[in-house]
Formats: C-alpha cells, sequence, structure tokens
C-alpha cells in the first residue's frame, strides 16, 4: 500500500458574494475529488489547537501527524532547517519578509502594509536585497539570509525569548505603526525595520520594479520566532519511510526535521504559477522508487486567499484537482498499485479575511482497495460537515488514515 496526503494550504473558505454565495471548493469544477471522497470517508479535522495562533507552521505539523502541543518551537526555525542554516539552541530564528509599504506618510509608523509578498517578487531580485540587508545591519548578533521569494531569515545569536510579533498578512491594508514590536525584546528589531525602509525604497532593484509596474519590497518585516526545533522521525511514529514535495521552506523544514526526504521539483514556486505537472510526477515517481508515503504540500489556493485573488483560488483548486489528484490516481491504477489518498487543507485562508482561521478543515480519505460508495457527491466545507465524522485533535487524523 502507497501512502499519499495532498494537502491544499488554505483551500477552505466561507461563502463568497462574488462566486453567487459559494466557497471556492464549492464553485470550482474538480470532478477528482469530488468521484474519490465520494467512495471514502469524508469528515472534518481540527488542525489548530485553541492555544496556537493558525499558522501553517502548527497546522501542517497537525496534518503530517505531529501533535503541536508537543513539538511546535516556532516556524522560523523549520524554514532555517530547509534553508541549511546552521543554528544552535541558544538561537532565536526570525522569518524575514521582504514586504510593500505605502510612501506616502512621512513617519513609517503611519504607513499601510499592502502586499506582505511585494508583489511575489523574484527569489533572484529578493537575494539582491536580503543581501543588501546583511550589509547594513548584519553583526556578531544578528545575520539575514536570503531564502525563496519574499521568504527569508534572521538569526539572533543568543537571542532572548518573548516577544509581542505579527504576521505580515494578518495586517494587510492595516497602519503598522499598531504592530510594530513595542516590547523591550523588541526594541532591535524595530530599529533595523525602520530603517530598512531607508536602504530599500529607492534600491535599484526596486526602481526597476517600480518602472515596470510592480510592488517595491521597501521594508523588512520580522516575525514568527522559534527555537531550534527536534521532531521525532516520521518513520518511528507510522512505521513509514518517504518523502515531502514542497515549495516552501517551512514545509520542507517539517520534512526533514521528520527524517523525510525533500524533493526539489523545478519550478515548484508556491503560487498558482508553480510547476503542478512536476510536482504530481515527482511524487509518482518518488512511489514507484520505493518511498511508502509522499506528502505533497500546494500552497496556491493560500496565497490566493491573502491576495484576495477569487478567480484565482478557484482555479488553483481546478488545477490541484486535474493535475495532482487525477494524474496519481490514474497512474496509479493503470499499474495496478494499491493505495491510499488523504486530502485536504491545513486551515482556511477565507478570501474576505486575507488570512487564516482556525476553523476545522474538510478531508476526505480514499482507498483503492476498499471503495465504500457514500451519499457525499462534491467535496466542499459543508459536505464534510454533514458526515458527522470529527477529529477532535488534527495529528489523531495521519493515525486514522494509515491505519
Amino acid at each position: 500500500m502507497k501512502y499519499i496526503v495532498i494537502l491544499a494550504d488554505g483551500m477552505a473558505d466561507y461563502p463568497v458574494e462574488e462566486l453567487g454565495g459559494k466557497t471556492p471548493m464549492e464553485a470550482a469544477y474538480k470532478p477528482n475529488m469530488d468521484r474519490l471522497c465520494s467512495l471514502g470517508e469524508v469528515g472534518i479535522s481540527y488542525n489548530v489547537p485553541d492555544n496556537l495562533a493558525p499558522g501553517s507552521d502548527v497546522a501542517n505539523l497537525s496534518a503530517m501527524g505531529y501533535d503541536p502541543q508537543k513539538f511546535y518551537t516556532g516556524r522560523s526555525p523549520l524554514e532555517a532547517v530547509s534553508m541549511g542554516i546552521d543554528i544552535k539552541d541558544t538561537d532565536m530564528i526570525f522569518r524575514c519578509n521582504v514586504v510593500n509599504v505605502t510612501e506616502d506618510e512621512p513617519e513609517y509608523e503611519d504607513k499601510i502594509i499592502t502586499d506582505h509578498s511585494s508583489d511575489e517578487i523574484t527569489t533572484e531580485e529578493a537575494r539582491v536585497l536580503i543581501e543588501d540587508v546583511q550589509k547594513a545591519f548584519g553583526n556578531e548578533k544578528f545575520s539575514f539570509y536570503p531564502g525563496v521569494s519574499y521568504r527569508h531569515a534572521l538569526v539572533w545569536d543568543n537571542g532572548p525569548d518573548e516577544f509581542e510579533l505579527t504576521p505580515p498578512h494578518d495586517i494587510l491594508e492595516k497602519r503598522i505603526g499598531d504592530y510594530l514590536p513595542k516590547d523591550e525584546n523588541g526594541k532591535l528589531l524595530y530599529d533595523m525595520m525602520k530603517k530598512s525602509y531607508e536602504l530599500l525604497n529607492n534600491h535599484p532593484i526596486n526602481i526597476e520594479r517600480a518602472k515596470r509596474g510592480l510592488k517595491k519590497a521597501n521594508t523588512i518585516w520580522i516575525w514568527g520566532e522559534g527555537r531550534k526545533p527536534s521532531l521525532e522521525s516520521f518513520e518511528s511514529l507510522h512505521g513509514l519511510k518517504g518523502s515531502v514535495i514542497s515549495a516552501v521552506d517551512l514545509i520542507k523544514g517539517i520534512g526533514i526535521c521528520a527524517n523525510l526526504n525533500s524533493i526539489e521539483v523545478e519550478g515548484a514556486t508556491g503560487n498558482i504559477h508553480t510547476n503542478f505537472d512536476g510536482k504530481a510526477k515527482a511524487c509518482y515517481d518518488a512511489l514507484m522508487s520505493g518511498d511508502d508515503y509522499v506528502f505533497v504540500h500546494m500552497e496556491a489556493p493560500d496565497e490566493c486567499g491573502h491576495r484576495h485573488e477569487i478567480e484565482n483560488k478557484v482555479k488553483s483548486i481546478e488545477l490541484i484537482d486535474e493535475k495532482v489528484v487525477g494524474y496519481l490516481d490514474r497512474r496509479l491504477k493503470e499499474d495496478n498499485i494499491d493505495y491510499s489518498m488523504l486530502v485536504l487543507p491545513d486551515h482556511p485562508t477565507p478570501l474576505a479575511l486575507r488570512t487564516h482561521t482556525r476553523d476545522a478543515v474538510p478531508y476526505f480519505i480514499y482507498d483503492s482497495t476498499n471503495e465504500k460508495q457514500n451519499s457525499i457527491t462534491s467535496f466542499t466545507e459543508e459536505s464534510a460537515k454533514s458526515s458527522g465524522i470529527i477529529v477532535e485533535k488534527g495529528h489523531k487524523l495521519m493515525e486514522r488514515f494509515i491505519k
């Protein structure tokens, strides 16, 4: 038996007026998900404990079968592991976005954050910016590391605990002064963020981006602090060896910490322009090469939710259905390979809110060796609720899936 998880990040949503009162899952044409869910188990899963923020870090740990109450040490350390940064137990690690803020206000605190991804800045452009940030602010205490697109890392050597930091995607179109670090430990971070605007707003990279009609990446935003993680191996917990496929350092980092192989796919971007075909083929190839389990992470619905891209969120679900779910179902059946597939979001990213919520998410489990017709004909938030099956602790869903 082969086990596949298709994690459609942020896919769940609320009814959208522009979609005739439907959610993107309800509006999307997704015949493969609908067919497979009608032949398996459908339910809802609470992936985010009440005392933790509904981030992709917490929710994906749950989806991969790790109790975040036990294993969660912060988001950024997981990303740093994927980036190959050598981190110590005494380091405090942060996510460092390059974001866009408005320019008209004379005071930094009065600026408005408009885009947490700076129009999904290219990795090559962002690398130049972060390297210049490191030259300006890096020292024996602080080190900045370039990552992918807008996602980068800051390591504070022997850094303190307890910060009050806010994810930038939670405060889109809001005045940043209400969310800047105000606590004692955050003063140094605040100072670098403020000075970074002076460094980046008229940086040659950003001048060129503005000429092309793109948003500038004109300030850094520091958040997501945490310590070096320690996870039990996935094989020791669940008895399966396998791989993770993602364009996102956070997910790669969870996989690496879980002793899963992290597969690189050319053209995987973490947005709707990702290489869906390449990810699906990489999953198939890994299973054919001996993996028992592959966790395929698709970031596109989440990014569309943050950016309030209604049509693209629907399209991203349709692409996952056609190019990933449909492809894998067809190829494995053609090869007479027994398999089980779990499809779910990690958390909702409602278009109306442009950030994550902790609501339960829909899931379905399909087993090619045990098809059971049920009354559910479409995989949606409401149909999953109607099944009456509830997984109260999301990390328990993996045991249910593999068992």
